[in-house]
């Protein structure tokens, strides 16, 4: 795995697959997971395109500094190591959370080196605000939750790794999604599930204006509702919505040939 120095405290991690080739794509991963979630998609997408799996920072084997575990931050980290690696006209790909460093970019940086986005599966808030209830938290959950990554991380990762699929993977498999989750100090896993859970993104949509794609499960037991993942589609002007029937959480691991085919035309239709 390579890393870049972003700043004096930084060091982002990251896997690369296909540099020279065509366009550059990156994968921002969701809270507490890492680089290592995209594993079948850099190698396959990488024989035409330049793809790239981010370590956030304080994630996977990303420096793991104390400060700046919040959305906007992390946006401000994905733009300085753009700007690092010296590219240009990238397609960001966010998974969860990484839905949102995404439109923090945008929100600061308008499109700046940005040719398109693929959104996967997130809602624009994930608190249940007194005007959505669409959310995955109300206060007494996320006080809940912040406690039990203090005191018992490990038993709350391997509850929450199951919950992402429609049919659970092979044990072998969720052994080593917990191990990437328990890379990520106590710390920094409540500190960044507080900072994420309590954004609202609903009102900066529209300020998304590079071509989009929102990518969407849609299984009977999944962890995200429809309806508000749909919400970001209806709220970023002319982007694409495509519902994954056989996904929960994961359309990029659980139907992963759909899912690259869909990337590669994407990126193709960007010209």
């Amino acid at each position: 795995m390579a890393k870049i120095c972003i700043n004096e405290d930084l060091e982002m991690a990251y896997e690369e697959s296909g540099a020279g080739n065509g366009r550059p794509i990156i994968f921002i991963h969701g809270v507490w997971m890492s680089a290592r979630f995209f594993h079948k998609q850099l190698p396959d997408l990488g024989t035409t395109n330049h793809t790239i799996a981010l370590d956030l920072r304080g994630h996977g084997a990303s420096s793991h500094v104390s400060e700046g575990h919040t959305m906007p931050t992390y946006a401000a980290d994905v733009r300085a190591f753009i700007k690092a690696k010296g590219l240009k006209d990238v397609v960001l790909v966010g998974w969860s959370m990484g839905c949102m460093v995404i439109w923090d970019y945008f929100k600061q940086f308008g499109d700046e080196n940005i040719a398109g986005t693929i959104l996967v599966e997130q809602t624009p808030a994930d608190f249940k605000w007194p005007d959505w209830d669409q959310g995955l938290f109300d206060l007494p959950a996320l006080i809940h939750m912040m406690s039990e990554v203090q005191t018992g991380r490990e038993a709350i990762f391997r509850g929450f790794v199951p919950m992402m699929f429609k049919t659970p993977p092979p044990q072998d498999e969720i052994d080593w999604m917990v191990a990437e989750n328990m890379r990520i100090p106590p710390t920094i896993a409540s500190a960044v599930l507080f900072d994420q859970t309590v954004q609202d993104y609903r009102a900066d949509l529209a300020k998304v204006t590079a071509p989009t794609l929102v990518i969407c499960g849609n299984a009977e037991n999944k962890l995200l509702p429809t309806p508000a993942v749909k919400f970001v589609h209806e709220h970023i002007p002319g982007s694409s919505f495509s519902l994954y029937e056989d996904s929960s959480h994961c359309p990029f691991l659980e139907e992963t040939e759909r899912f690259n085919r869909e990337v590669e035309a994407f990126v193709r239709a960007l010209g």
